[in-house]
């Protein structure tokens, strides 16, 4: 009985030497390695039709079955390799089962294309006679090693993300590694069996030896391409904001009508569900408001036809309303202890609670331009305060939302007045109304201390919002 795992997967995608290292582990006493077992074209290898006793009907059928005959045949530590393509329920299984070992096998995704490409255009997927070797070439295809390499990196991401939140460590092999009798042997005790390889398995010989350049028929035009490629993500902008859940308490339903809104909270929530209620002929507290989520599904059965959406703002317009009804407003809705917060530790020119001083306008613009320059800090992880939703991206707010439901539409709030009557329209509403707007923050508006300044400031703080959707430069509402 292995006191560390009852079986193991390998980790790999095509063409990255995964049949190499099979055939090693198989060499090793106590370890049997069963092919793909979940390839959707065969179970295994290509001319077998079982896996101890589990068609592949009975694996399709349920996938726990062939997990299970493969984890409890006694003799040895049994497991298989998985490509990102195979059975994604098989990965669910295996992915937090801490009795499952992960070996993960990576190769440069350059050159597992190339040479997929040319055993694609060979037909020759294994070699085991030089002599029998198959000339060919790739032709270098840009989009195509493009989606190429995002498939890995979501599957290795998605990987990486499950293994950190289970608190489980793989075990890693780069695809140079394979060549190392000793990092085997490390990979045996690692996986807690006694047997040892006193050299490699010499069957499999390497199909295409020569530099990545030669491989390939069109080489210019690979390295035009990859000049082009953001190899080490330049270009990224960090993201240290806290993954946001669902929210679904958060959501507003009309009674009657099939419509549901997302909030985007800082934004034009108020003018949103007064409309809703106005549409239903009912108070604003008359909506459908903290549902779990077995109520939002009933909800969504009761109401064929329904619509769900949310309200984007413009990034400064919405820091700004976050501002004044969050931070400068004492009253219920405020944040009055982040607001003691921000006065005390981050010296925000805002009057105490019992302050008599006059508020000005220079006073306004000066404690808006510190709030900004507070939440450039606070969504970059600089401070102890927690990223509120109000003042977080509406980016990661509307990630969030499709942990459960996606909205049917994303609207702007400058196209309120002609989108919301007709998404009502869509939902069955005869005879919908446009949403009142006019709604301004106190006791300053945007407004009246706009400038380029705080144009600028307002990017630098939201840059992941102005350019996942486009924001130009905030101009009032007619």
């Amino acid at each position: 009985m292995n006191d560390r795992f009852d079986y193991f997967v390998v980790l790999a995608e095509m063409r990255t030497g995964s049949n190499f290292l099979e055939s090693n582990l198989n060499a090793i006493d106590g370890l049997v390695c069963h092919g793909e077992a979940f390839n959707p074209q065969f179970i295994g290898y290509p001319n077998r039709s079982e896996i101890l006793g589990i068609t592949c009907d009975i694996r399709d059928n349920d996938p726990q079955r062939l997990i299970g005959a493969i984890r409890d045949e006694p003799g040895a530590l049994r497991g298989f390799r998985y490509f990102h393509n195979h059975d994604p329920r098989a990965f669910e299984i295996l992915i937090d089962d801490p009795r499952c070992a992960k070996i993960i096998l990576t190769r440069n995704p350059l050159d597992s294309y190339v040479s997929l490409k040319i055993a694609q255009a060979t037909g020759q997927w294994k070699l085991t006679d030089v002599k029998r070797r198959k000339d060919g070439k790739a032709e270098f295809d840009a989009s195509e090693f493009q989606t190429h390499v995002e498939q890995l990196q979501q599957f290795q991401v998605t990987m990486l993300n499950r293994l950190q939140c289970s608190g489980q460590a793989p075990f890693y092999l780069a695809y140079e590694d394979l060549q190392s009798v000793e990092v085997m042997n490390g990979l045996a005790d690692w996986l807690g069996v006694s047997g040892r390889l006193d050299a490699l398995d010499d069957a499999l010989k390497p199909q295409n030896p020569q530099s990545v350049s030669a491989k390939v028929a069109n080489p210019k035009v690979m390295e035009a391409a990859l000049a082009t490629m953001d190899t080490f993500n330049l270009t990224r902008t960090p993201n240290f904001e806290p993954r946001r859940g669902a929210a679904v308490p958060s959501y507003v339903a009309c009674v009657d009508t099939a419509l549901m809104f997302l909030p985007m909270r800082g934004g034009p929530e108020d003018e949103v569900t007064d409309w809703m209620a106005a549409l239903d002929k009912v108070g604003r507290q008359d909506l459908l408001r903290k549902m779990n989520q077995k109520q939002l599904r009933q909800w969504k059965r009761k109401h064929p036809g329904h619509r769900t959406f949310t309200v984007l703002r413009h990034p400064l317009a919405r820091a700004h309303s976050v501002f004044c009804h969050r931070i400068l407003n004492t009253d219920e809705g405020s944040f009055l202890q982040i607001r003691e917060t921000l006065r005390k530790k981050f010296k925000l020119p805002i009057p105490g609670r019992e302050s008599q001083k006059t508020w000005t306008k220079d006073d306004h613009r000066l404690g808006f331009v510190g709030f900004l320059k507070f939440v450039q800090m606070n969504l970059a992880g600089q401070t102890a305060i927690r990223v509120d939703s109000a003042w977080g991206t509406q980016a990661q707010n509307l990630s969030g939302f499709g942990d459960f439901v996606l909205p049917d539409h994303v609207l702007r709030e400058d196209e309120m007045t002609v989108m919301l009557p007709l998404i009502a329209g869509m939902a069955g509403h005869e005879t919908p109304i446009a949403p009142a707007t006019g709604f301004s923050d106190t006791p300053f508006t945007l407004d009246d201390i706009y400038d380029d300044e705080l144009e600028a400031l307002a990017e630098k703080v939201y840059q992941r919002d102005y350019m996942l959707f486009g924001f130009d430069p905030w101009k009032p509402m007619a």
